[in-house]
């Protein structure tokens, strides 16, 4: 008697082009969740807007179909992050996950009064100077950061200047902490902080900025993304919730591109003239915005994404990308 042919897994049917807002889960890479998104969208088109470590958790945004063309402009949006510092430990990721580099000594450590800590914290908040961390995802001589340094290899990156417009500390606390196995607990002080930073800010470089300037090392031991954008936890779900929906309605259910685009930019309403014309590609009357503005047909479709410019003399609109056929 023959085994029986094993059945492919039945495709979900595909999900329509929009965004999804993901609660990631601690331990998930990025690439962890598009991969679990393609298997509910129904699609390969999936992408992510702005990598959170698997250490992480928080809001995602991912695009579905035509919905990843847009993902480019939300990744340059500012973002919010609770996240707990410790100071006392330095690792060589600038987090939990990295080796142990120093431990500073109790003296150090419980030196670290408040006037200093908020005289460290406001040398780093508004416009600096930032040394991405060594484990980063920026290429040297075409090669990742955190391969290299992972390989062992010396990695010198440049300072980038970057925006914290928040960095206001929540919570003080004097705990101890084991930081070598079958070692002691040493004391350390772990910092509860909310930041508000601009793209290509990294919270561990925060972390480990911190620990130098009051002279204890520091690292990062917690990180929540609340907020990228125009997107927040209120909007997420989790990866079981998406799971669960899609179960039950038979397919995922997604932001429409329009709604998505009213979080990420300013809208220009257009007339049923301009829908035809940039159907066509044409340019039109200028929007009067320096930005650019997601254009909108009366019956509430994303047509295009339109951006200002000079055109023989004359201010006009551009389609940067169209989004709805004539």
């Amino acid at each position: 008697m023959t085994s029986p042919t094993p059945q492919a897994p039945v495709r979900r049917p595909t999900a329509a082009d929009g965004f999804v807002v993901v609660d990631k889960p601690q331990g998930w890479t990025s690439h962890d969740v598009v991969g679990r998104l393609r298997r509910l969208a129904g699609t390969r088109k999936v992408g992510h807007a702005g990598t959170l470590d698997p250490m992480a958790t928080g809001v995602l945004v991912l695009g579905i179909g035509k919905a990843t063309r847009l993902l480019t402009y939300v990744v340059g949006a500012d973002k919010d992050y609770d996240a707990t510092v410790r100071l006392g430990v330095a690792t060589t990721t600038d987090d939990a996950e990295g080796q142990v580099l120093s431990v500073a000594g109790p003296g150090a450590v419980e030196g670290v009064d408040r006037p200093a800590l908020d005289a460290a914290v406001a040398d780093l908040t508004g416009d600096i100077q930032q040394v991405p961390t060594s484990v980063s995802a920026i290429k040297v001589d075409g090669k990742r950061a955190y391969a290299l340094a992972r390989a062992g290899e010396s990695v010198e990156l440049r300072a980038r200047p970057v925006t914290v417009s928040r960095f206001e500390v929540l919570a003080v606390r004097q705990v101890t902490a084991t930081v070598a196995d079958g070692g002691p607990d040493v004391p350390v002080v772990d910092i509860d902080v909310r930041v508000t930073v601009s793209s290509g800010t990294y919270v561990r470089a925060l972390a480990r900025d911190l620990g130098a300037a009051l002279g204890t090392g520091g690292h990062l031991t917690a990180l929540r993304r609340t907020r990228v954008g125009g997107y927040d936890l209120a909007g997420a779900r989790t990866l079981d919730e998406l799971e669960k929906q899609a179960d039950a309605d038979g397919t995922l259910a997604t932001l429409p591109m329009a709604e998505a685009a009213r979080a990420t930019f300013p809208v220009r309403e257009l007339d049923e003239d301009e829908v035809r014309a940039l159907g066509y590609g044409q340019w039109v009357a200028p929007s009067g915005r320096p930005e650019v503005v997601a254009a909108i047909s009366p019956s509430g479709e994303l047509v295009a994404l339109l951006e200002d410019t000079r055109r023989r003399g004359d201010d006009l609109a551009r389609p940067v990308l169209v989004l709805a056929a004539h």
